[in-house]
Protein backbone atom coordinates (compact mmCIF):
# COMPACT_ATOMS: atom_id res chain seq x y z
CA UNK A 1 0.00 0.00 0.00
CA UNK A 2 1.29 3.45 -0.89
CA UNK A 3 2.00 5.74 2.00
CA UNK A 4 -0.76 8.35 2.39
CA UNK A 5 0.53 11.84 1.72
CA UNK A 6 0.14 14.20 4.66
CA UNK A 7 -0.69 16.98 2.24
CA UNK A 8 -4.38 17.77 2.02
CA UNK A 9 -5.88 16.87 -1.40
CA UNK A 10 -6.35 19.94 -3.59
CA UNK A 11 -9.97 19.06 -4.33
CA UNK A 12 -11.04 18.91 -0.71
CA UNK A 13 -11.24 22.62 0.23
CA UNK A 14 -12.74 23.46 -3.15
CA UNK A 15 -15.35 20.75 -2.88
CA UNK A 16 -16.39 21.91 0.55
CA UNK A 17 -16.39 25.52 -0.57
CA UNK A 18 -18.59 24.73 -3.54
CA UNK A 19 -20.95 22.75 -1.38
CA UNK A 20 -21.18 25.38 1.34
CA UNK A 21 -21.61 28.32 -1.01
CA UNK A 22 -24.17 26.49 -3.13
CA UNK A 23 -26.06 25.53 -0.01
CA UNK A 24 -26.01 29.03 1.43
CA UNK A 25 -26.69 31.12 -1.63
CA UNK A 26 -28.81 28.85 -3.78
CA UNK A 27 -30.51 26.45 -1.44
CA UNK A 28 -31.55 29.20 0.99
CA UNK A 29 -32.28 32.15 -1.32
CA UNK A 30 -34.41 30.83 -4.20
CA UNK A 31 -37.70 28.99 -4.33
CA UNK A 32 -37.40 25.28 -3.70
CA UNK A 33 -36.84 23.26 -6.88
CA UNK A 34 -35.03 20.14 -7.91
CA UNK A 35 -31.72 21.97 -8.33
CA UNK A 36 -31.86 23.44 -4.84
CA UNK A 37 -32.83 20.07 -3.37
CA UNK A 38 -29.96 18.38 -5.21
CA UNK A 39 -27.56 21.07 -3.94
CA UNK A 40 -28.63 20.54 -0.36
CA UNK A 41 -28.14 16.81 -0.77
CA UNK A 42 -24.67 17.40 -2.21
CA UNK A 43 -23.68 19.57 0.75
CA UNK A 44 -24.80 16.95 3.22
CA UNK A 45 -23.27 14.11 1.23
CA UNK A 46 -19.81 15.73 0.93
CA UNK A 47 -19.64 16.75 4.57
CA UNK A 48 -20.84 13.32 5.67
CA UNK A 49 -18.26 11.54 3.49
CA UNK A 50 -15.40 13.64 4.84
CA UNK A 51 -16.54 13.24 8.41
CA UNK A 52 -16.97 9.48 8.23
CA UNK A 53 -14.56 8.16 5.61
CA UNK A 54 -11.66 10.58 5.08
CA UNK A 55 -8.32 8.97 5.98
CA UNK A 56 -7.29 11.60 8.54
CA UNK A 57 -9.19 13.25 11.33
CA UNK A 58 -10.39 16.58 9.92
CA UNK A 59 -11.81 19.66 11.60
CA UNK A 60 -14.67 20.51 9.25
CA UNK A 61 -15.18 23.93 10.76
CA UNK A 62 -11.59 25.01 10.09
CA UNK A 63 -11.73 23.49 6.61
CA UNK A 64 -14.86 25.44 5.76
CA UNK A 65 -13.32 28.67 7.09
CA UNK A 66 -10.38 28.20 4.69
CA UNK A 67 -12.51 27.10 1.77
CA UNK A 68 -15.13 29.83 1.56
CA UNK A 69 -12.64 32.64 0.76
CA UNK A 70 -11.18 30.36 -1.92
CA UNK A 71 -14.37 30.18 -3.90
CA UNK A 72 -15.34 33.80 -3.32
CA UNK A 73 -11.99 34.84 -4.77
CA UNK A 74 -13.25 33.56 -8.12
CA UNK A 75 -15.94 36.24 -8.20
CA UNK A 76 -15.19 39.99 -8.15
CA UNK A 77 -12.42 41.66 -6.11
CA UNK A 78 -14.78 43.04 -3.46
CA UNK A 79 -16.93 40.03 -2.57
CA UNK A 80 -15.45 38.75 0.67
CA UNK A 81 -15.96 36.51 3.67
CA UNK A 82 -15.52 37.59 7.29
CA UNK A 83 -15.20 35.26 10.21
CA UNK A 84 -17.27 36.06 13.27
CA UNK A 85 -14.27 37.80 14.82
CA UNK A 86 -13.60 39.86 11.71
CA UNK A 87 -17.24 40.83 11.34
CA UNK A 88 -17.35 42.00 14.95
CA UNK A 89 -14.21 44.09 14.41
CA UNK A 90 -15.65 45.60 11.23
CA UNK A 91 -18.91 46.47 12.97
CA UNK A 92 -17.03 48.11 15.84
CA UNK A 93 -15.01 50.15 13.35
CA UNK A 94 -18.12 51.47 11.60
CA UNK A 95 -20.00 52.11 14.83
CA UNK A 96 -17.33 54.17 16.53
CA UNK A 97 -14.85 52.13 18.62
CA UNK A 98 -12.36 49.40 17.94
CA UNK A 99 -9.45 47.83 19.75
CA UNK A 100 -6.32 46.89 17.84
CA UNK A 101 -3.47 48.73 16.07
CA UNK A 102 -5.74 50.97 13.99
CA UNK A 103 -5.63 49.76 10.38
CA UNK A 104 -7.99 48.36 7.75
CA UNK A 105 -6.42 45.65 5.59
CA UNK A 106 -7.20 43.26 2.76
CA UNK A 107 -5.53 40.11 1.48
CA UNK A 108 -3.82 40.93 -1.82
CA UNK A 109 -2.01 38.25 -3.81
CA UNK A 110 -1.42 36.18 -0.66
CA UNK A 111 -0.04 39.18 1.24
CA UNK A 112 -1.63 41.59 3.71
CA UNK A 113 -2.17 45.04 2.21
CA UNK A 114 -2.99 48.05 4.40
CA UNK A 115 -5.84 49.98 2.76
CA UNK A 116 -6.43 52.53 5.53
CA UNK A 117 -4.56 53.80 8.57
CA UNK A 118 -6.83 55.36 11.19
CA UNK A 119 -5.63 58.91 11.90
CA UNK A 120 -4.17 59.29 15.37
CA UNK A 121 -4.23 55.54 16.02
CA UNK A 122 -1.28 53.38 17.10
CA UNK A 123 -0.30 52.44 13.53
CA UNK A 124 -0.39 56.06 12.38
CA UNK A 125 1.74 57.10 15.33
CA UNK A 126 4.63 54.88 14.25
CA UNK A 127 4.41 55.77 10.55
CA UNK A 128 2.47 52.98 8.84
CA UNK A 129 0.82 54.08 5.59
CA UNK A 130 -1.97 53.02 3.24
CA UNK A 131 -0.38 50.89 0.54
CA UNK A 132 2.09 49.21 2.90
CA UNK A 133 2.18 45.41 2.85
CA UNK A 134 2.62 43.44 6.06
CA UNK A 135 5.04 40.59 5.35
CA UNK A 136 5.59 39.46 8.93
CA UNK A 137 4.02 39.75 12.39
CA UNK A 138 6.32 39.17 15.36
CA UNK A 139 8.92 37.72 12.95
CA UNK A 140 6.46 35.14 11.56
CA UNK A 141 5.70 35.44 7.86
CA UNK A 142 2.30 36.59 6.68
CA UNK A 143 2.85 35.70 3.04
CA UNK A 144 1.39 32.55 1.50
CA UNK A 145 -1.73 30.72 0.43
CA UNK A 146 -2.70 29.59 3.93
CA UNK A 147 -3.14 33.02 5.51
CA UNK A 148 -6.67 34.21 6.24
CA UNK A 149 -8.12 37.51 7.36
CA UNK A 150 -9.18 35.83 10.57
CA UNK A 151 -5.68 34.64 11.41
CA UNK A 152 -4.17 38.06 10.67
CA UNK A 153 -6.82 39.88 12.72
CA UNK A 154 -6.17 37.56 15.66
CA UNK A 155 -2.42 38.21 15.51
CA UNK A 156 -2.78 41.97 15.22
CA UNK A 157 -5.15 42.22 18.17
CA UNK A 158 -4.12 41.83 21.79
CA UNK A 159 -4.33 43.39 25.24
CA UNK A 160 -4.19 47.15 25.46
CA UNK A 161 -0.60 48.27 25.89
CA UNK A 162 0.94 45.13 24.41
CA UNK A 163 3.28 45.44 21.45
CA UNK A 164 3.38 43.82 18.02
CA UNK A 165 6.33 43.90 15.63
CA UNK A 166 5.50 44.26 11.92
CA UNK A 167 7.68 43.69 8.88
CA UNK A 168 6.60 46.11 6.13
CA UNK A 169 7.27 46.28 2.39
CA UNK A 170 6.84 49.78 0.95
CA UNK A 171 6.93 50.71 -2.73
CA UNK A 172 9.86 53.13 -2.36
CA UNK A 173 12.06 50.87 -0.27
CA UNK A 174 13.95 47.79 -1.43
CA UNK A 175 14.40 46.48 2.11
CA UNK A 176 11.83 45.30 4.61
CA UNK A 177 10.99 47.99 7.16
CA UNK A 178 10.39 47.18 10.82
CA UNK A 179 7.75 48.87 13.02
CA UNK A 180 6.76 48.11 16.60
CA UNK A 181 3.17 49.14 17.37
CA UNK A 182 1.63 49.43 20.83
CA UNK A 183 -1.95 48.18 20.76
CA UNK A 184 -4.68 50.39 22.13
CA UNK A 185 -8.39 51.11 22.11
CA UNK A 186 -9.17 53.54 19.34
CA UNK A 187 -12.07 55.99 19.30
CA UNK A 188 -12.98 56.30 15.64
CA UNK A 189 -14.11 59.79 14.69
CA UNK A 190 -14.99 59.76 11.02
CA UNK A 191 -14.72 63.56 10.74
CA UNK A 192 -11.11 64.26 11.64
CA UNK A 193 -11.17 68.03 11.55
CA UNK A 194 -13.13 71.13 10.63
CA UNK A 195 -11.86 74.70 10.66
CA UNK A 196 -11.95 77.96 8.72
CA UNK A 197 -9.36 78.16 5.92
CA UNK A 198 -10.11 81.85 5.51
CA UNK A 199 -12.95 84.17 6.53
CA UNK A 200 -15.31 82.63 3.94
CA UNK A 201 -14.16 79.01 3.49
CA UNK A 202 -14.80 76.08 5.82
CA UNK A 203 -12.74 72.88 5.59
CA UNK A 204 -13.99 69.42 6.64
CA UNK A 205 -11.88 66.24 6.62
CA UNK A 206 -13.90 62.98 6.43
CA UNK A 207 -11.97 59.71 6.75
CA UNK A 208 -14.83 57.24 6.13
CA UNK A 209 -18.60 56.99 5.78
CA UNK A 210 -19.57 55.25 9.00
CA UNK A 211 -22.83 55.06 10.93
CA UNK A 212 -22.10 58.30 12.79
CA UNK A 213 -20.56 60.25 9.91
CA UNK A 214 -23.66 62.19 8.87
CA UNK A 215 -24.19 63.43 12.42
CA UNK A 216 -20.51 64.37 12.81
CA UNK A 217 -20.50 66.01 9.37
CA UNK A 218 -23.57 68.13 10.06
CA UNK A 219 -22.20 69.24 13.42
CA UNK A 220 -18.98 70.34 11.70
CA UNK A 221 -20.77 72.09 8.83
CA UNK A 222 -23.17 73.89 11.18
CA UNK A 223 -20.29 75.12 13.33
CA UNK A 224 -18.45 76.40 10.25
CA UNK A 225 -21.58 78.18 9.03
CA UNK A 226 -21.88 79.88 12.43
CA UNK A 227 -18.22 80.92 12.06
CA UNK A 228 -19.03 82.67 8.77
CA UNK A 229 -18.42 79.99 6.14
CA UNK A 230 -20.16 80.66 2.82
CA UNK A 231 -18.36 77.93 0.87
CA UNK A 232 -16.88 74.58 1.82
CA UNK A 233 -14.00 72.26 1.05
CA UNK A 234 -14.75 68.58 1.73
CA UNK A 235 -11.56 66.51 1.92
CA UNK A 236 -12.15 62.85 0.98
CA UNK A 237 -8.54 61.97 0.21
CA UNK A 238 -7.69 58.55 1.61
CA UNK A 239 -11.37 57.87 2.35
CA UNK A 240 -12.04 54.27 1.30
CA UNK A 241 -15.84 54.56 1.61
CA UNK A 242 -18.42 52.96 3.86
CA UNK A 243 -22.20 53.18 3.87
CA UNK A 244 -23.80 54.37 0.64
CA UNK A 245 -26.82 55.77 2.46
CA UNK A 246 -24.60 58.05 4.54
CA UNK A 247 -22.95 59.48 1.41
CA UNK A 248 -26.40 60.06 -0.13
CA UNK A 249 -27.61 61.95 2.94
CA UNK A 250 -24.50 64.14 2.88
CA UNK A 251 -24.86 64.91 -0.84
CA UNK A 252 -28.51 65.80 -0.27
CA UNK A 253 -27.45 68.72 1.92
CA UNK A 254 -26.02 70.48 -1.15
CA UNK A 255 -28.68 69.65 -3.74
CA UNK A 256 -31.91 71.34 -4.87
CA UNK A 257 -35.02 69.19 -5.01
CA UNK A 258 -35.49 66.30 -7.45
CA UNK A 259 -31.93 65.80 -8.66
CA UNK A 260 -30.69 62.24 -9.08
CA UNK A 261 -27.87 61.43 -6.64
CA UNK A 262 -27.08 57.80 -7.48
CA UNK A 263 -28.81 54.64 -8.64
CA UNK A 264 -28.02 50.94 -8.50
CA UNK A 265 -28.71 48.15 -10.95
CA UNK A 266 -28.37 44.48 -10.11
CA UNK A 267 -29.31 41.07 -11.41
CA UNK A 268 -32.72 41.25 -9.77
CA UNK A 269 -35.29 44.03 -9.55
CA UNK A 270 -34.94 44.10 -5.78
CA UNK A 271 -31.43 45.47 -6.18
CA UNK A 272 -32.48 48.35 -8.49
CA UNK A 273 -32.85 51.56 -6.52
CA UNK A 274 -32.71 55.31 -7.09
CA UNK A 275 -31.85 58.10 -4.68
CA UNK A 276 -33.13 61.62 -5.43
CA UNK A 277 -32.53 64.86 -3.55
CA UNK A 278 -35.29 66.14 -1.30
CA UNK A 279 -34.59 69.86 -1.52
CA UNK A 280 -34.35 70.09 2.28
CA UNK A 281 -30.56 70.45 2.46
CA UNK A 282 -29.10 73.28 4.52
CA UNK A 283 -26.27 74.12 2.12
CA UNK A 284 -27.97 74.28 -1.27
CA UNK A 285 -26.61 77.73 -2.06
CA UNK A 286 -23.02 77.20 -0.92
CA UNK A 287 -20.12 76.66 -3.28
CA UNK A 288 -18.33 73.39 -2.60
CA UNK A 289 -15.05 71.77 -3.64
CA UNK A 290 -14.31 68.07 -3.04
CA UNK A 291 -10.74 66.78 -2.68
CA UNK A 292 -10.02 63.23 -3.89
CA UNK A 293 -7.03 61.01 -4.55
CA UNK A 294 -6.29 57.47 -5.69
CA UNK A 295 -7.40 56.09 -2.29
CA UNK A 296 -10.83 57.76 -2.42
CA UNK A 297 -13.23 54.92 -3.15
CA UNK A 298 -16.81 53.68 -3.08
CA UNK A 299 -18.98 56.06 -1.01
CA UNK A 300 -16.39 58.80 -1.56
CA UNK A 301 -16.87 58.36 -5.29
CA UNK A 302 -20.65 58.44 -4.91
CA UNK A 303 -20.32 61.77 -3.11
CA UNK A 304 -17.88 63.24 -5.65
CA UNK A 305 -19.69 61.77 -8.67
CA UNK A 306 -23.09 63.12 -7.65
CA UNK A 307 -21.79 66.64 -7.21
CA UNK A 308 -19.73 66.49 -10.42
CA UNK A 309 -22.49 65.07 -12.63
CA UNK A 310 -25.04 67.58 -11.35
CA UNK A 311 -22.48 70.39 -11.83
CA UNK A 312 -22.96 71.16 -8.16
CA UNK A 313 -19.36 70.96 -6.95
CA UNK A 314 -15.77 71.19 -8.10
CA UNK A 315 -13.66 68.01 -7.88
CA UNK A 316 -9.96 68.61 -7.19
CA UNK A 317 -6.98 66.24 -6.92
CA UNK A 318 -6.12 62.92 -8.59
CA UNK A 319 -8.29 60.23 -10.20
CA UNK A 320 -10.15 58.24 -7.58
CA UNK A 321 -9.87 54.48 -6.98
CA UNK A 322 -12.72 53.23 -9.19
CA UNK A 323 -15.06 51.05 -7.10
CA UNK A 324 -18.72 50.92 -8.14
CA UNK A 325 -19.63 47.45 -6.90
CA UNK A 326 -22.27 47.36 -4.17
CA UNK A 327 -21.97 44.74 -1.43
CA UNK A 328 -24.75 43.44 0.76
CA UNK A 329 -23.93 41.77 4.05
CA UNK A 330 -25.38 38.33 4.74
CA UNK A 331 -24.88 37.32 8.36
CA UNK A 332 -24.49 33.56 8.75
CA UNK A 333 -25.72 31.44 11.68
CA UNK A 334 -22.33 31.46 13.43
CA UNK A 335 -22.16 35.32 13.27
CA UNK A 336 -19.69 35.26 10.39
CA UNK A 337 -20.71 37.18 7.28
CA UNK A 338 -20.33 37.37 3.54
CA UNK A 339 -20.21 40.69 1.73
CA UNK A 340 -21.61 39.70 -1.64
CA UNK A 341 -21.67 42.03 -4.63
CA UNK A 342 -25.33 42.32 -5.61
CA UNK A 343 -25.35 45.45 -7.79
CA UNK A 344 -23.37 48.19 -9.45
CA UNK A 345 -23.98 51.84 -8.77
CA UNK A 346 -24.18 54.56 -11.41
CA UNK A 347 -23.63 58.29 -11.07
CA UNK A 348 -26.38 60.68 -12.24
CA UNK A 349 -24.95 60.92 -15.79
CA UNK A 350 -25.34 57.15 -16.14
CA UNK A 351 -21.69 56.16 -15.81
CA UNK A 352 -20.35 53.23 -13.85
CA UNK A 353 -16.91 54.21 -12.55
CA UNK A 354 -15.84 50.64 -11.65
CA UNK A 355 -12.35 49.96 -12.99
CA UNK A 356 -11.70 46.83 -15.03
CA UNK A 357 -11.32 43.42 -13.42
CA UNK A 358 -11.47 39.79 -14.46
CA UNK A 359 -13.34 37.37 -12.29
CA UNK A 360 -10.96 35.17 -10.35
CA UNK A 361 -7.87 37.12 -11.50
CA UNK A 362 -7.36 39.78 -8.87
CA UNK A 363 -3.60 40.29 -9.20
CA UNK A 364 -3.86 42.95 -11.91
CA UNK A 365 -6.65 44.65 -9.97
CA UNK A 366 -4.55 44.76 -6.81
CA UNK A 367 -1.57 46.20 -8.67
CA UNK A 368 -3.48 48.86 -10.61
CA UNK A 369 -2.57 51.70 -8.24
CA UNK A 370 1.10 50.80 -8.52
CA UNK A 371 0.75 50.90 -12.31
CA UNK A 372 -0.69 54.41 -12.09
CA UNK A 373 2.36 55.47 -10.13
CA UNK A 374 4.76 53.81 -12.54
CA UNK A 375 3.29 55.40 -15.68
CA UNK A 376 3.36 58.86 -14.11
CA UNK A 377 -0.38 59.40 -13.71
CA UNK A 378 0.07 61.03 -10.32
CA UNK A 379 2.43 63.58 -11.86
CA UNK A 380 0.82 64.41 -15.21
CA UNK A 381 -2.84 64.77 -16.16
CA UNK A 382 -2.08 63.58 -19.71
CA UNK A 383 -1.12 60.19 -18.26
CA UNK A 384 -4.58 59.60 -16.79
CA UNK A 385 -6.09 56.54 -18.40
CA UNK A 386 -9.68 57.12 -19.50
CA UNK A 387 -11.99 54.91 -21.53
CA UNK A 388 -13.25 57.15 -24.34
CA UNK A 389 -15.87 54.56 -25.24
CA UNK A 390 -17.55 55.42 -21.92
CA UNK A 391 -18.11 59.13 -22.45
CA UNK A 392 -20.97 60.79 -20.59
CA UNK A 393 -22.25 64.31 -20.05
CA UNK A 394 -23.00 66.29 -16.90
CA UNK A 395 -26.21 68.24 -16.42
CA UNK A 396 -24.63 71.31 -18.05
CA UNK A 397 -22.89 69.45 -20.86
CA UNK A 398 -19.38 68.80 -19.55
CA UNK A 399 -17.72 65.54 -20.60
CA UNK A 400 -17.02 62.92 -17.94
CA UNK A 401 -15.90 59.29 -18.25
CA UNK A 402 -16.92 55.95 -16.81
CA UNK A 403 -14.90 52.79 -16.37
CA UNK A 404 -12.20 53.87 -13.95
CA UNK A 405 -12.82 56.26 -11.09
CA UNK A 406 -13.70 59.96 -10.93
CA UNK A 407 -11.39 62.16 -12.99
CA UNK A 408 -11.10 65.52 -11.19
CA UNK A 409 -12.15 68.81 -12.75
CA UNK A 410 -8.86 70.29 -11.55
CA UNK A 411 -5.92 67.89 -11.56
CA UNK A 412 -3.25 68.48 -8.93
CA UNK A 413 -0.08 66.37 -9.26
CA UNK A 414 1.43 64.77 -6.19
CA UNK A 415 3.70 67.12 -4.32
CA UNK A 416 7.31 65.95 -4.60
CA UNK A 417 8.85 69.19 -3.34
CA UNK A 418 11.07 68.38 -0.40
CA UNK A 419 11.06 64.65 -1.11
CA UNK A 420 14.72 63.60 -1.09
CA UNK A 421 16.57 60.40 -0.34
CA UNK A 422 17.08 61.63 3.23
CA UNK A 423 13.39 62.37 3.72
CA UNK A 424 12.36 58.96 2.32
CA UNK A 425 14.85 57.22 4.61
CA UNK A 426 13.69 58.91 7.83
CA UNK A 427 10.04 58.61 6.81
CA UNK A 428 10.30 54.90 6.03
CA UNK A 429 12.01 54.34 9.35
CA UNK A 430 9.08 56.01 11.13
CA UNK A 431 11.43 58.56 12.69
CA UNK A 432 9.10 61.52 12.25
CA UNK A 433 6.51 59.76 14.40
CA UNK A 434 9.05 58.38 16.87
CA UNK A 435 10.66 61.79 17.36
CA UNK A 436 7.21 63.28 17.93
CA UNK A 437 6.34 60.64 20.52
CA UNK A 438 9.56 61.17 22.46
CA UNK A 439 9.41 64.96 22.18
CA UNK A 440 5.84 65.05 23.53
CA UNK A 441 6.65 62.66 26.36
CA UNK A 442 9.68 64.72 27.39
CA UNK A 443 7.77 68.02 27.22
CA UNK A 444 4.22 66.94 28.06
CA UNK A 445 3.89 69.04 31.20
CA UNK A 446 4.65 72.27 29.35
CA UNK A 447 2.72 71.27 26.23
CA UNK A 448 -0.39 70.30 28.18
CA UNK A 449 -0.63 73.84 29.59
CA UNK A 450 -1.09 75.31 26.13
CA UNK A 451 -4.65 76.25 25.18
CA UNK A 452 -4.53 75.25 21.50
CA UNK A 453 -2.27 74.54 18.53
CA UNK A 454 -1.96 78.25 17.74
CA UNK A 455 -0.29 78.86 21.09
CA UNK A 456 1.93 75.85 20.46
CA UNK A 457 3.07 77.33 17.12
CA UNK A 458 3.94 80.59 18.83
CA UNK A 459 5.92 78.87 21.58
CA UNK A 460 7.43 75.93 19.65
CA UNK A 461 11.16 75.79 18.94
CA UNK A 462 12.10 77.82 15.88
CA UNK A 463 12.54 75.94 12.63
CA UNK A 464 16.35 75.82 12.81
CA UNK A 465 16.27 74.44 16.34
CA UNK A 466 13.58 71.87 15.50
CA UNK A 467 15.33 70.55 12.40
CA UNK A 468 18.60 70.36 14.35
CA UNK A 469 16.96 68.34 17.12
CA UNK A 470 15.43 65.96 14.58
CA UNK A 471 18.65 65.45 12.60
CA UNK A 472 20.51 64.61 15.82
CA UNK A 473 17.70 62.18 16.74
CA UNK A 474 17.88 60.50 13.33
CA UNK A 475 21.67 60.20 13.55
CA UNK A 476 21.38 58.36 16.87
CA UNK A 477 18.89 56.05 15.14
CA UNK A 478 21.48 55.29 12.46
CA UNK A 479 20.71 57.75 9.63
CA UNK A 480 23.68 60.00 8.98
CA UNK A 481 23.10 63.70 8.25
CA UNK A 482 23.26 64.76 4.59
CA UNK A 483 22.84 68.48 4.85
CA UNK A 484 22.30 69.27 1.19
CA UNK A 485 19.26 66.98 1.14
CA UNK A 486 18.19 68.01 4.63
CA UNK A 487 18.00 71.65 3.52
CA UNK A 488 15.93 70.67 0.49
CA UNK A 489 13.53 68.74 2.75
CA UNK A 490 13.68 71.24 5.62
CA UNK A 491 10.26 72.88 5.23
CA UNK A 492 8.53 69.55 4.65
CA UNK A 493 10.09 67.92 7.70
CA UNK A 494 9.47 70.90 9.99
CA UNK A 495 5.81 71.23 8.91
CA UNK A 496 5.14 67.53 9.47
CA UNK A 497 6.86 67.53 12.85
CA UNK A 498 4.80 70.49 14.05
CA UNK A 499 1.59 68.92 12.76
CA UNK A 500 2.38 65.58 14.43
CA UNK A 501 3.25 67.21 17.76
CA UNK A 502 0.03 69.23 17.65
CA UNK A 503 -1.99 66.09 16.90
CA UNK A 504 -0.41 64.26 19.82
CA UNK A 505 -1.37 67.06 22.23
CA UNK A 506 -4.61 68.44 20.77
CA UNK A 507 -5.90 65.70 18.42
CA UNK A 508 -6.60 65.62 14.67
CA UNK A 509 -8.42 68.94 14.90
CA UNK A 510 -4.97 70.54 15.30
CA UNK A 511 -3.14 68.38 12.75
CA UNK A 512 -4.78 69.47 9.50
CA UNK A 513 -4.65 73.27 9.97
CA UNK A 514 -0.87 73.00 10.20
CA UNK A 515 -0.34 70.37 7.51
CA UNK A 516 -2.68 72.05 5.01
CA UNK A 517 -0.70 75.28 4.99
CA UNK A 518 1.67 73.72 2.47
CA UNK A 519 -0.83 71.31 0.86
CA UNK A 520 -0.95 72.05 -2.87
CA UNK A 521 -4.32 70.36 -3.40
CA UNK A 522 -5.91 72.46 -0.66
CA UNK A 523 -4.30 75.61 -2.04
CA UNK A 524 -5.42 74.87 -5.61
CA UNK A 525 -8.98 74.21 -4.46
CA UNK A 526 -9.01 77.42 -2.42
CA UNK A 527 -7.71 79.37 -5.42
CA UNK A 528 -10.50 77.91 -7.59
CA UNK A 529 -13.14 78.77 -5.00
CA UNK A 530 -11.81 82.33 -4.83
CA UNK A 531 -12.36 82.56 -8.59
CA UNK A 532 -15.83 81.00 -8.24
CA UNK A 533 -14.91 78.06 -10.48
CA UNK A 534 -17.31 75.85 -8.53
CA UNK A 535 -20.21 77.72 -10.13
CA UNK A 536 -21.17 76.03 -13.41
CA UNK A 537 -23.21 78.01 -15.98
CA UNK A 538 -26.14 76.28 -17.65
CA UNK A 539 -25.48 75.44 -21.30
CA UNK A 540 -28.58 76.62 -23.15
CA UNK A 541 -27.71 74.83 -26.40
CA UNK A 542 -27.37 71.41 -24.79
CA UNK A 543 -29.44 68.72 -26.55
CA UNK A 544 -30.77 67.00 -23.43
CA UNK A 545 -32.93 64.55 -25.38
CA UNK A 546 -30.03 63.11 -27.37
CA UNK A 547 -27.98 62.81 -24.18
CA UNK A 548 -30.71 60.88 -22.41
CA UNK A 549 -31.20 58.57 -25.39
CA UNK A 550 -27.48 57.79 -25.51
CA UNK A 551 -27.45 56.58 -21.93
CA UNK A 552 -27.96 52.98 -21.08
CA UNK A 553 -30.64 53.10 -18.40
CA UNK A 554 -34.33 53.91 -18.31
CA UNK A 555 -33.58 55.73 -15.06
CA UNK A 556 -31.73 58.37 -17.06
CA UNK A 557 -34.59 58.68 -19.53
CA UNK A 558 -36.83 59.55 -16.59
CA UNK A 559 -34.20 62.00 -15.46
CA UNK A 560 -34.41 63.66 -18.88
CA UNK A 561 -38.15 64.04 -18.44
CA UNK A 562 -37.51 65.84 -15.16
CA UNK A 563 -34.86 68.15 -16.65
CA UNK A 564 -37.14 68.90 -19.60
CA UNK A 565 -39.74 70.30 -17.18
Amino acid sequence: MKQQSSRQPIWLPLAIAVAVVVGLFIGNRISPNSYAVDSDRKVNAILSLINQDYVDSTNLKDLIEMSIPEILSNLDPHTSYMSAEEFKASSESMSGTMSDIGIQFELMNDTVGIVEVIPGGPAARVGLMAGDRIVSIDDTTTVGEKITKGSITKRLRGPKGSKVKLGIKRHNSAKTLSFTVTRGKIPVNTVDAHYMLDKNTGYVKVNQFGRNTYREFMQAMTKLKEDGAKRYMIDLRGNGGGFMEIAVRMVNEFMPADDLIVYTHGRYKRDDREWWSTGKGLFQDAEVAVLIDEFSASASEIFAGALQDNDRGLIVGCRSFGKALVQKEFILPDSSAIRLTTARYYTPSGRCIQKDYKRGANEDYDNELVERFMRGELDNRDSIKVDKSQMFTTANGRTVYGGGGIVPDIFVPRDTSGVTGYYIEVDNAGLLQRFTFDYCNNNRTALSKMSDYKQFLRMAPNDDELIGMFVDYAEVAGIAPRWYYINVSRDKIVTELKALIARDIFGSQAYYPILNRNDKTVQQALKALNKHKAVFPITESLDLKSIAQSRQSGVLSRMYQFIKR
